[in-house]
């Protein structure tokens, strides 16, 4: 009994530790970043926002698609495979080269298609694909290696070098859309240099053996997958393209500003999930998993949801900080963007479930479903609504989608959660939506009493967080 309750505190222990890193390098990292935005806002047209904005939608698609999902692979089989990490290494860095072969490929076949300003930005999109695949890359392979400190460096490093070089092309230099691509580029080959040299230091980066088996393991993990992140994209990504087509590239790049606000909540959900992926690898093969697995999803759905309505509550004084010129009327696109944030979230984190027993068949099914429904709404709600329905669309496919993975991840947990107060608080963030979009008289005071009901409906799973949070900071402070 004593050795149960001792490996239920270590996974409570390992997770909380994580949190705690991966806190830090998010925090820095997407907080600093949060505080650009009134500068890109205020430095670059719509035209121009909506012109980077689908060149980064279009790298989530292209990168774990063309890399095969190699850094997935390199995570998941980092933790299990401590001794083969020098090879696990290799093998996704010659997928990665692969992929960045082909995309310049590509982008030379463009040129015969496009005219000489496209040509431009399909070369500054070659750079930014090459260093944001080795970047990702080298995250996720650290991650497996649990290797905490490194990817946490890299994350802080990577904003850093951001927030300088855009200090210097965008107000010094005054450059532009060009000079905020240039930045990211090399942000990401910077950190990634700066990440494989700390490997090396701690012996990490280790010697090569050419392993067949391990290469096969590997893509049969990672080519499945393919199907589980294109939908994932499309559910994030596909109404940016079409509301591009439809509405043009001024009216994408104030829907795309929208997102800055949701990444509030994503900065969260990153945390947790980058510290919820290697605990639910280590533990589902533990006789307390189903426990374990149902007390972090509650844990994890409260915190979201808590904190979901308190952002709705305070979307304009927020946007009116964030958000400059023309870009101010993208707050309406905020709300229903918040709730799929959600959904996203535990989509997420049931998919870990299912992706640590291995089962990418299912996560791949819940996505593809949710992104053809993501798609058709897309279609039908944008010619009438604008970006308004774009915005309905990803909310909804996302709770189509986190419903049908609930259901696949039965097969393995079955998440002791209470349903009824969960859909009842988030029929009320619908609710709190529609009151601040409509500019209902009295919205603040309608808005911030539903607040007051979902703290009060997750008031159960608060007090557990503040019990466990203490008890493992008790237990630290005592170890």
């Amino acid at each position: 009994m004593k050795k149960g309750g001792e490996q239920s505190k270590s996974r409570y222990q390992y997770l909380a530790g994580n949190i705690a890193l991966f806190t830090v390098s998010n925090f820095v990292s997407k907080i600093l970043v949060f505080l650009l935005v009134p500068l890109y806002t205020g430095v670059l047209t719509t035209y121009e926002y909506g012109i980077a904005d689908i060149m980064q939608v279009t790298l989530l698609l292209l990168v774990p698609m063309l890399t095969l999902n190699m850094g997935e692979a390199a995570l998941r089989f980092g933790i299990e495979n401590a001794g083969k990490r020098g090879s696990i290494l290799r093998i996704g860095l010659s997928y990665v080269v692969r992929a960045d072969a082909v995309t310049v490929g590509l982008c030379i076949i463009s040129f015969a298609f496009v005219g000489n300003e496209v040509k431009w930005y399909v070369f500054l999109f070659a750079l930014l694909f090459a260093a944001n695949s080795l970047y990702e890359y080298l995250i996720l392979y650290f991650q497996g290696c649990e290797a905490v400190p490194i990817v946490v460096t890299g994350s802080v490093a990577s904003t850093v070098i951001t927030i300088l070089s855009n200090i210097i092309f965008l107000l010094v230099i005054n450059i532009g859309l060009n000079g905020y691509i240039f930045s990211q580029v090399l942000a990401y080959l910077f950190s990634a240099v700066i990440m494989a040299a700390l490997g090396k230091r701690a012996g990490i980066i280790g010697s090569y053996k050419e392993d067949n088996e391990l290469r096969m393991e590997m893509l049969g993990y990672g080519v499945p997958l393919i199907a589980y992140s294109t939908g994932s994209w499309v559910n994030n990504a596909a109404d940016r393209y079409i509301v591009l087509a439809i509405c043009g590239a001024a009216v994408n790049g104030v829907y795309g500003v929208a997102y800055k606000i949701p990444a509030i909540l994503m900065v969260f959900q990153r945390i947790f999930a980058q510290a919820w992926q290697m605990s639910a690898t280590k533990s589902y093969k533990d006789e307390k998993s189903p426990e374990f697995f149902t007390q972090m999803y509650r844990t994890y759905n409260c915190f979201m949801v808590v904190i979901c309505a308190i952002l709705i509550l305070l979307v304009n004084p927020v946007a009116s900080f964030m958000f400059r010129n023309d870009f101010y009327e993208a707050w309406i696109y905020v709300p229903p963007l918040l709730i799929s944030v959600i959904f996203g979230a535990l989509t997420g984190f049931l998919g870990s479930i299912c992706l640590a027993y291995k089962d990418s068949k299912s996560m791949g099914i819940a996505t593809g479903t949710g992104a053809v429904a993501n798609v058709a709404m897309n279609l039908a709600f944008i010619p009438y609504f604008s970006a308004m329905g774009a915005a309905a669309a990803t909310a909804i496919s996302y709770a189509l989608m986190w419903a049908i993975a609930y259901k696949y991840v039965r097969k393995y947990v079955v998440i002791d959660n209470n349903m009824l107060a969960d859909i009842l608080s988030y029929l009320i963030l619908v609710a709190m939506s529609i009151a601040m979009i409509g500019r209902i008289p009295a919205r603040y005071a309608v808005c911030a009493a539903l607040t007051i009901v979902v703290i009060l409906i997750h008031l159960k799973d608060e007090k557990a967080i503040v019990q466990e949070s203490y008890r493992i900071l008790k237990g630290r402070l005592n170890g």
